[in-house]
C-alpha cells in the first residue's frame, strides 16, 4: 500500500508567514512559582498575626496566579478559555474565604469547575467543534493538514471520528477524575472556621497538595488519551509518529 510521504522539515530558524516572531514558550518553573509555591508558603508562614493576619495572607497569596493570569493575557492578547477559568476560580476562593462564608462552598466551587469541563466536553462530542481538538488534536501538536489529508487519502475519516469520540470520553474522564479528587481534597482539610489563621493555613496546605494530589492522576488519564490518539491517527493515516507531531 502507497503511503503518503512526510513533508520536507521545516527550517527551524524561519519566522512564520506573517513575520511575527514565534509565541515564547510558557516557563514551567515561573507557572509552578507563582500559581503553587509563593502562595503556599506566604498562606502557610505569613498568615499569623505577627506577618500578614488570615485576610491579607489570602489577598496577597491569590495576587500571584491572578497576575500571572492577567500577564498570560497581556503577552498572548488572547483569552485562554482555562486561564480565564482559573483567575474566576480564584477570585472564587478569595471571595469565599474574605466573606468567612462556609467551607463546602470551597468544596463545591473546586469540584464545579472541572466536572463543568468534563460536561461540555461530552455535549461538544454532538457539536462540530468537539472540545478534544482543542485539548490534544490542534495544530499546536500536531500536523493537522497532512494527518486530514492522509485520512482522506485512505478514506479513513469516519473511522478518525469514532476516535476521537473515544479520546473525548478518556478526556472527559480526566476532569471527573480532577472534580472528585478536588472535593474530597476541600472537604478533608479546609475544616476550620473562615478568618482564622488555621484556616488560611489550611488553604494554603490545599493549594500545595492540588499538584501532587490532583493534577498528577488527571494527566495520566489525560497522556491515555493522548496516546490513544496518536495510535489511532499511526494507524488510520500509516504516517509515523514524527510525521505527524510538529516539530519544535
Amino acid at each position: 500500500m502507497t503511503q503518503i510521504a512526510p513533508d520536507n522539515k521545516p527550517n527551524q530558524t524561519e519566522h512564520p508567514v506573517d513575520g511575527k516572531p514565534p509565541e515564547k514558550k510558557e516557563s514551567l518553573l515561573a507557572n509552578l512559582l507563582l500559581n503553587i509555591i509563593i502562595p503556599t508558603l506566604i498562606l502557610t508562614k505569613l498568615s499569623g498575626a505577627d506577618y500578614l493576619g488570615p485576610k491579607w495572607a489570602i489577598v496577597v497569596a491569590l495576587a500571584f496566579p491572578i497576575g500571572y493570569g492577567l500577564n498570560d493575557f497581556r503577552r498572548t492578547s488572547k483569552v485562554n478559555l482555562f486561564s480565564a477559568l482559573g483567575v474566576i476560580s480564584i477570585f472564587l476562593t478569595g471571595g469565599i474565604s474574605l466573606l468567612e462564608l462556609d467551607p463546602k462552598y470551597i468544596a463545591i466551587k473546586e469540584a464545579a469547575i472541572p466536572g463543568l469541563i468534563g460536561l461540555a466536553t461530552l455535549i461538544s462530542i454532538k457539536t462540530p467543534y468537539p472540545l478534544v481538538k482543542t485539548f490534544l488534536y490542534n495544530d499546536k501538536v500536531m500536523q493537522i493538514d497532512k494527518v486530514n489529508a492522509a485520512l482522506k487519502h485512505y478514506n479513513n475519516e469516519s473511522d478518525f471520528q469514532k476516535a476521537l469520540q473515544n479520546a473525548s470520553l478518556l478526556v472527559a474522564a480526566s476532569f471527573f477524575v480532577s472534580s472528585v479528587l478536588n472535593y474530597a481534597l476541600a472537604k478533608y482539610l479546609l475544616v476550620s472556621p473562615p478568618g482564622t489563621e488555621a484556616f488560611t493555613a489550611e488553604l494554603g496546605k490545599m493549594t500545595a497538595l492540588s499538584f501532587p494530589v490532583i493534577a498528577v492522576p488527571a494527566t495520566l488519564v489525560m497522556m491515555v488519551a493522548l496516546f490513544y490518539l496518536f495510535k489511532s491517527i499511526k494507524k488510520l493515516t500509516h504516517l509515523d509518529l514524527e510525521d505527524i507531531l510538529i516539530h519544535q
